[in-house]
This record gives structure tokens, sequence and C-alpha cells, in this order.
């Protein structure tokens, strides 16, 4: 007979949109996942990912529910299962053995982001080790976006006040696919006659919903607009260089760089003028080696337009007195290596605000790393522990990641299931899921803090990463292998609580509403500052002239524009990528049979004119090459007008579980295949040219 149902608040974390949820739990087991429609931030948006992939990646038979170690050759798929101490202590036994041979700096963590808790749990577990050296997937989603609103000193979330904004500007953002709970305030703000200007190569459902959509060529974005000149001459510095700048690009120029009529383009200046207006980004001008001046151009636009931190603008990102963010354990020097150790970060030299001490995240430069592990320069990284990231499909350049990995002395991944970077480990550890793990953070933008409840007990033997990390800690300090103890917390209910501080929320109430509101005061700019060098919003950014790169937003071509006429003959085509589905958050619930049923193969979206001259029909198989990849990808073409003319767009993540390992499909179906994480690359964050890319297009 079967027990009593009961009900969990908590918030999803399938993806950084953090929507809040009810998990149903009867019998020690989560019978269905919904939204909670009291939640102030998602108001009752939800998507499908929460609804299946949360509970199926919990209960599904593929996940991993025990320590493995790699029996044979690396990446043979042979493996035995093992006890944990037995894992821990061979994973303990091996990075002692590292540190000792090469030195602290030899060894790495990789990660998604601190947006998380495991990116800050690895980050610190690796500086307890005595190294700086971690990888982040940033620099290929939202970093150029957070280091250009960290340098003008902005500090805000995403377009979290739709319900009382006159004009939506939307540019390279589908929040159809993306994002439930900003496509909801969306659909509710043009109800009520807001206007929505949405700036995208691709037609999105966004574009549909528009008022003005505005179809540059790819990798052209632009920003113009009027200015709040009391707001400008109280809080901006180097408006006069900003506005001498921007006199060289009227609307004429910007048209014929774009290819947007100039007459749009004063039409959207002036909606957006016209205010209160938000402005809401997506990948699309993101992860390109011009993205963060191109975010800069639309950054200082929120900067003088008055739109900062007003009704219907962008609010800024706020806290509880005494909360603490992942990012500020990143930041606090009670868990900072010495200054020498930070700046010998991998990518500090090159890239100061994005790697090292000075860094957004203090993470590394990705491709920089996995030339270190390749060559040894500039110093060996010989071992890496990968939490929750399947590097090995998400990063540009697969078969030299591959390599790479192939290479490590040590290798060890905690990850649900088996995927084309487990495969490749010595040591696989099981994660415990959104549903078995308790997780605290600011919901973006607006003014709560998120509670994700562990509603069930783990599977088999899957443990937190802060479990796993202090486990390690312990192993590592007996063996006298640790710089210091950057974790001291015994358990994640502690971790919580020094999260929490002195705010005046507490645990318990987070637990029973699965949120915590607090007070949000608008426009207090002079208690809350602006973190920059003058202590204002930065147009003119001296962080960047004191490294000797621009400090203005500025114009760059796209990579096509800047390749030689051989090459744009051999490739005349343009590949655009990070497209968002529905049904998977990059690489992940590809396993999933729901998920692929719905979408079972990697989409190529391309325009019928450019198709009929390619000789490729709907549903055919293409491959597809860019003019610096070292190898290709196989897609299937999607025929529609949706798509520009000779522009060929898709999504990142794909691998096939079924397929042969090691890479399960990572060679053949993954886009990435096809890139390369070499130059250039973004002067700031080291960002490589994921999007307008010169490509060429074949029937497979």
């Amino acid at each position: 007979m079967s027990g009593l149902e009961t009900t969990v608040a908590s918030t999803c974390w399938e993806c950084s949109t953090a929507c809040g949820a009810l998990v149903s739990v009867r019998d020690g087991k989560v019978v269905k996942v919904g939204p909670n429609a009291a939640h102030p931030h998602s108001r009752g948006a939800f998507c499908v990912k929460g609804i299946r992939a949360l509970p199926e990646s919990t209960y599904q038979d593929s996940r991993l529910r025990y320590p493995l170690r790699r029996i044979g050759a690396r990446g043979a798929g042979g493996w035995a299962r093992v006890s944990w101490d037995a894992a821990l202590d061979e994973m303990a036994d091996r990075l002692a053995e590292l540190r000792a041979r090469h030195g602290p700096l030899a060894l790495a963590g990789a990660v998604s982001g601190a947006y998380f808790s495991r990116g800050a749990i690895v980050a610190l577990l690796l500086r307890s080790l005595g190294s700086p050296n971690w990888m982040i997937n940033q620099d290929l989603c939202g970093g150029c976006r957070a280091v250009s609103d960290l340098i003008t000193g902005l500090a805000i979330g995403g377009a979290a006040d739709l319900d009382h904004t006159n004009c939506a500007l939307l540019v390279g953002r589908n929040p159809a696919a993306a994002d439930p709970v900003q496509w909801s305030a969306l659909k509710r703000a043009k109800q009520r006659g807001a206007a929505i200007v949405v700036i995208d190569p691709l037609r999105t459902q966004a574009a549909d919903l528009a008022d003005l959509w505005l179809r540059p060529r790819p990798g052209t974005d632009a920003a113009i607009g009027r200015y709040d000149k009391d707001f400008v001459a109280r809080w901006c510095h180097g408006f006069d260089a900003l506005a001498a700048r921007a006199a060289s690009f009227p609307a004429e120029r910007a048209a014929e760089l774009s290819g947007v009529p100039a007459a749009d383009i004063e039409r959207a200046a002036a909606l957006y003028a016209a205010g209160p207006s938000t402005f809401a980004s997506g990948h699309g001008i993101d992860a390109f080696s011009a993205g963060v001046q191109t975010f800069r151009a639309f950054h200082c636009l929120v900067a003088i337009s008055g739109n900062l931190d007003r009704a219907g603008g962008n609010r800024r990102v706020k806290r509880p007195r005494g909360f603490r963010t992942y990012h500020d354990l990143l930041h606090d020097p009670a868990f900072r290596l010495p200054i020498e150790v930070e700046r010998q970060t991998i990518g500090a030299d090159r890239f100061p605000l994005w790697a090292g001490p000075d860094g957004w995240q203090t993470a590394c430069h990705n491709p920089s790393v996995i030339y270190a592990m390749l060559t040894g320069k500039p110093y060996p990284l010989r071992a890496l522990y990968a939490s929750g990231v399947n590097i090995a499909v998400t990063y540009p350049d697969t078969r030299r990641t591959v390599e790479a990995l192939r290479g490590l002395d040590f290798f060890a991944v905690a990850a649900h299931g088996m995927n084309p970077t487990a495969a490749l480990a010595d040591i696989v550890l099981p994660k415990t899921t959104a549903l078995e793990e308790e997780e605290i953070s600011l919901a973006p933008g607006t003014c709560c803090v998120n509670y994700t409840a562990p509603a069930v007990a783990p599977q088999g033997e899957a443990r937190s990463d802060l479990a796993i990390a202090r486990g390690l800690i312990d192993r590592l300090q007996a063996r006298g292998a640790l710089a210091g103890d950057f974790l001291p917390w015994p358990d994640q209910r502690a971790f919580n609580r020094y999260l929490l501080g002195d705010s005046a929320i507490d645990l318990e109430s987070l637990r029973a509403a699965g949120y915590a509101e607090f007070p949000y005061e608008l426009g207090n700019f002079a208690a809350q500052g602006f973190k920059t060098p003058t202590g204002k919003l930065e147009l003119w950014s001296e962080r960047l002239a004191a490294l000797g790169l621009d400090p203005l937003p500025d114009y760059a071509p796209p990579r096509r524009e800047r390749e030689p006429a051989a090459v744009r003959e051999r490739f005349p085509l343009i590949l655009q990528t990070g497209l968002r589905e529905k049904t998977y958050h990059h690489s992940r619930f590809r396993e999933q049979a729901w998920a692929r049923k719905v979408s079972p193969d990697p989409l190529l979206h391309i325009h019928p004119e450019t198709a009929a001259r390619h000789f490729v029909g709907d549903g055919d198989w293409v491959t597809v090459e860019t003019s610096s990849g070292q190898g290709a990808c196989r897609m299937r073409a999607e025929i529609t007008d949706r798509a520009p003319l000779d522009v060929l767009i898709t999504g990142m993540g794909w691998w096939r579980p079924e397929a042969a390992g090691p890479e399960f499909g990572a060679l053949d179906v993954n886009v990435n295949a096809a890139l390369s994480y070499g130059g250039p690359w973004d002067p700031i964050t080291g960002s490589p040219d994921s999007r307008g890319l010169p490509c060429r297009l074949r029937r497979a």
C-alpha cells in the first residue's frame, strides 16, 4: 500500500533560470515535479526540462550510482565498481604524487562556473591543493556579457522587470526556448501594450512577437540611442568620449555595416529612448572575438538612457545584508591563495580581467589550459578533476580536447551518467542531482533568495560536490598535500548556513517556502555604489585603458569579413551556433528517450534558396566545415525561411549515448568537432569565435 504523498517547495536547477518548483514525493520517491505559482521570481513559469529531465536524471537506469575505476586502456570502456574509500584514496594518492612531482600548478579543475555551488566548491578544492587553475564554460556562454557588465559597473541581471517596461529590447535571445520566466513576462508585456524590439538574424518566436524586428548580418549588432542628461552628469564617466565615438556611427553607417535599414534603426532607438525600457541579451552576441565590446555598446546604452535600476528598466543585482554568493567566496581574501600564486593562473598574463586574481571568476583561459596539457607550456598540467561538466562535448575543437584528456597522468570525473568526458577518466564518481541536494542562491535580478530542497535521499551511493571535496581534503591533509583548507564546512547544511550569514533569512523559513523575499530599493546608487575605479558607471573604462585596450565600445568586423578573399570563396556561407532547444540544456539529457523523441537529431536551419543551390532537401543529412576548424560535423537539414539567406544556424552539445565510446558520436554529430578553440580571441575574455564563421555545406 502506497504511503501519503507530500509536497516539497524547491527550485529547479536544470538551468540558470531557476524556476520555483513543487516536488511531490511518495514512499521516498519523486512522483511529480511542477511549477510553484507562488514563487516571486518565476510566478508559475516552468519548462519540460524541470518536469521530465530532472526526475529522469535521478531515476533513469543509466544513472551512475557507485564509484568506478578504469580497467585497461583509457577510453576502452572497462570499469570496475569500487568503494568510496578506495576511489577517494586513489584520487588523493595520485593528486599528492603529481603535486609532489610537478608542483601544485600541475593540478586543475573543470566545472560549468560559479553560478552553481559546485563551481565555488571545485575552485576552493583546487586552492586547498595550492592551485589557482580551474576552467569554466563561460568563455563560451555569458562570459563576455558578465565581464562587460563588470567593467562598466552596471551589476544588472536579466530583464527582470518586464511587467513595468514600455519597451523590451531583445538582442540575440530567444526566451521561448531558453527562459520560460522571461518568455511569460514578455508575452504579458506585449498584451498590455509594451513595445518589443528584437535584434536577431534568426526569425525566432520572439521576432514573431516583436513590434520591430531588426535582422542584422551575423556579427554586426549595433546599438544607438538618446541619453538622460541628468543621470549621465551625476553617475557616468566618459560620456563625451563615448559621444564622439558614437558620432562616427550615424544610422546610415550602421545600416551599411549591419544590413538593417536606417529607418528601422532610428525607430528602434526612438522606442527604446521613450522608456522605461529594458535590455535582454542572449547567446547571440556572446562567445566571439568581439563579444565584450559588442556588449559594452548595449551596456553603455542602458547607462546613458537612465534605464538602470528604475521601474521597467534593468534592475541591479542586490542581496540581503550579510548574505554571501558563490562569487563572493571566490573573491573573499579568507579563501584566496597568495597573489604571486594567483598571478600564475593559466591565461592571467594575457587576459587579466578573465583569469587570475583580477578576473571575473578568477578562472583559467581554457584554450591555454588545453595547450598546457599537450605541450607542458607555460608549465606542465598533468591532472584534472571535472565535476558536472562534459568538456569533451562542449569545448570547441573536440579532437584536440579529447587528445589533451587522453594524455593526462590522472583524470577524475563526477557526473550523473557516463558521457564522452567521463569515458576518458581514471575514476568516475556518482553525483547527486537537484532533487537530492540543497542549494541556496539569489534569484536572477529579483528580490528573493532561492532554495533547492533535498526532496529525497540520494540514489545508490551518490554524493554532493561538497561531500566529495571534503572527503578528498581529509585524505590530502593526511598525505601532507594541502596548501590550506578552504572548504572548512563539514557538510552542505553548514555551508548553506554560512552563505546566509547574519542576514535576516534563516534556513528553516527557506525550507518551508522554497524562497525568501527581502527588501529591494530601486535607484540607491549612492548606497550600493559602482565597483569601478572611478566609482561611476564607466562608459570609458579605466580598467581597459590601463591594460592598453580600447576603453570605449567600438565596431569590429565579423570573422568572415576579416578573412582573405580566397578563404571566403572556399567557405562561402556563414555558420551561427548556440541555438537553444527546449528539450536539452547544452550537452545534457541526450540519453533521455522523451527528449530524443522530440528532437532525435542535430538540426541545421537552412534558407530554402541556400539549400536549393547546394542540392539539399528537407531532412537530408549534411556535412558542415568551417574555415578554421580541423574537422567536420554531420547534421540533419531543416529548410526554413526563419534562417537568413546563406547563413546556417545550429545548436550545440550533441552526442549519442548509444554510439561507440569513448566519444559516443561527439566527433560526428557535435558541431564543436568542426570549430577551432584557437584565436583570434576576444582581447578581454579570451573567448573564441564560435559564430559568424565562414563555412561550407555539402550533402553527407
